[in-house]
């Protein structure tokens, strides 16, 4: 492998969701040999690294972000070996490895918070966030879960509430005990010594709350579709100042950086969940001493008209400094972007031209497994979900199963995903006709469009690391150049089903694309853009 130290700047990040990639041992469930196992398929697709969502020892309660074990391997997934086998095989084929870290909330059945729930006086006692009830017997505040209702739950052996942002059986730890930071320090580094190239940080602005837990403001408004907002869900009626993106979460984060810069080639990505989270990724990522990229929901909502894109790339880029973004428009928690951008109407088109522009935005990006397949969202019964976010608001929010189903290998009955006849969550129907083996076939593929892509973008250094500046834009078409040194290239993107010509006052000399995408073409000063056209051109400079 090529030493970068900073071969994060512009990476494409795989995510990989192990439990629905790949089952090597027929018990209907993904595991880490499996995915050792596809790792041909992951390098062929031009990718730079895997994310590998949490695969530790946990009840399972949220599906591995409960953690109950930081340095263990849960059975399901394999053993220390399997993960050691995985890394082995990563960096032959020439990928970096990124793990999952959930260090704000453990599971309730990690010792830390057995001892800590015991007793007052134990030596974890303060290690979770404990508080007394109000005099009539209510919550220490107003507080609420994530996933619903209030964010504290009542403990009958120590009389006390404790803090949980998210699932009950997931109660957050207390960052301002230097114990406790020490103790997830020592896990983080248990795993760099064993190889891995980095951590995606879960929940990276929840880590500190208000020690004198003051009560959240109300939100003035509340709009519906915008980042995170579900109005059938009483967290969005809050201003979150005091629950989650404290200030003390700086200092945390340099320590972070600190152990991580004693292991060169190493990187971190923060998620950034917050009403302010543009802010937040600057502030967290400027400075090179904290972490080296944050990504945001703000490419994971509904909105995908083009004048969100380039106001959310323009917010960031006038904040950033010298901190660096990384974007996604899809992950485990969200519905599918064939979905969700595209009601999966032209669904193949679309995404190639989606495709397209997230990886001719400046920053690095995550991928998310079935993206490259265009996968659309399964739809599932409510007998069938596991998901509790989905069971607790159904059916007004079907929960997060539906982009979480087991990715289609092959077009049979199991998807060649298992040889199980009960998968862990159900084949999806619609998604099978996608399926690896089908794509693969198909040069006009999906699949075939995200390789040559990528595999174009390596030969484009402008594309991974260069400035950008915005040209044009309207709901569907975006223009900007990106830039590095003295050379630019121009790009423009329809993401509509209608033709679109575009007048452009730049020398250009239109770069080939693969044969997969829909390119458009120059005529007498105009880029004529079909539908669900992509166009790039180098830039000629005048004399």
């Amino acid at each position: 492998m090529t030493h970068n130290q900073e071969w994060w700047r512009g990476a494409v990040i795989y995510q990989v969701y192990p439990r629905s990639f790949f089952d090597s041992n027929k018990d209907g469930i993904g595991d880490l040999p499996g995915v050792t196992a596809k790792m041909d398929y992951i390098a062929s697709l031009g990718v730079d690294a895997i994310w590998l969502s949490p695969f530790f020892t946990s009840p399972m309660k949220d599906f591995g972000y409960d953690v109950s074990d930081y340095c263990g391997v849960d059975p399901i997934f394999g053993t220390l070996d399997d993960f050691d086998q995985l890394i082995e095989s990563a960096h032959q084929h020439g990928l970096k490895v990124m793990i999952d870290q959930v260090l704000n909330h453990s599971s309730d059945q990690h010792p830390w918070f057995i001892e800590s729930r015991n007793s007052h006086d134990n030596a974890k006692a303060d290690w979770y966030i404990w508080a007394d009830a109000q005099p009539d017997g209510t919550v220490p505040n107003n507080w609420l879960s994530v996933f619903g209702g209030p964010a504290w739950r009542w403990d009958s052996r120590r009389k006390q509430y404790y803090l949980h942002n998210f699932l009950d059986s997931q109660p957050d730890l207390n960052f301002h005990n230097p114990d406790v930071v020490d103790a997830l320090l020592d896990t983080v580094e248990f795993w760099l010594k064993r190889g891995v190239d980095g951590f995606r940080l879960d929940t990276a602005n929840y880590y500190y709350h208000d020690v004198e837990l003051r009560n959240n403001p109300p939100k003035e408004e509340v709009v519906e579709g915008s980042i995170g907002v579900r109005l059938d869900n009483p967290y969005a009626y809050q201003l979150h100042v005091y629950d989650k993106s404290r200030p003390e979460n700086i200092a945390f984060l340099k320590r972070l950086r600190t152990l991580l810069d004693q292991y060169p080639e190493t990187t971190t990505v923060g998620e950034v969940g917050c009403d302010f989270s543009l802010e937040t990724m600057a502030a967290y990522t400027q400075g090179k001493d904290k972490l080296h990229m944050c990504y945001s929901f703000d490419l994971l909502t509904h909105d995908n008209s083009m004048n969100h894109i380039r106001n959310t790339m323009e917010t960031i880029e006038a904040g950033l400094g010298d901190g660096w973004p990384c974007w996604s428009i899809g992950n485990h928690d969200v519905e599918r972007v064939a979905t969700r951008w595209g009601n999966n109407q032209d669904a193949i088109n679309k995404s190639k031209a989606y495709m397209a522009m997230l990886l001719s935005l400046r920053g690095s990006v995550c991928l998310y497994q079935g993206e490259e397949l265009g996968l659309p969202e399964a739809e599932l019964a409510f007998e069938q979900l596991v998901d509790p976010f989905g069971i607790n608001f159904w059916p007004e929010f079907k929960g997060r199963d539906g982009c979480r189903t087991p990715l289609p290998w092959q077009d049979d009955e199991l998807g060649g995903f298992t040889q199980s006849t009960q998968p862990w969550l159900p084949i999806s129907t619609a998604q099978r006709p996608l399926a690896v083996s089908e794509q693969e076939k198909d040069p006009q593929s999906i699949l075939h469009a995200y390789q040559d892509f990528l595999q174009l973008r390596r030969q484009y250094p402008e594309l991974r690391h260069g400035d950008i500046a915005f040209l044009y834009h309207d709901e569907t078409t975006l223009t900007f150049t990106r830039h590095s040194e003295n050379k630019h290239l121009y790009v423009a993107i329809n993401t509509s089903d209608q033709e679109k010509t575009l007048p452009v006052d730049l020398s250009l000399s239109p770069i080939v694309l693969p044969q997969a995408l829909n390119a458009g073409h120059m005529k007498t000063g105009c880029v004529i853009l079909p539908a669900y056209g992509i166009f790039l051109a180098t830039v000629m400079q005048t004399p």
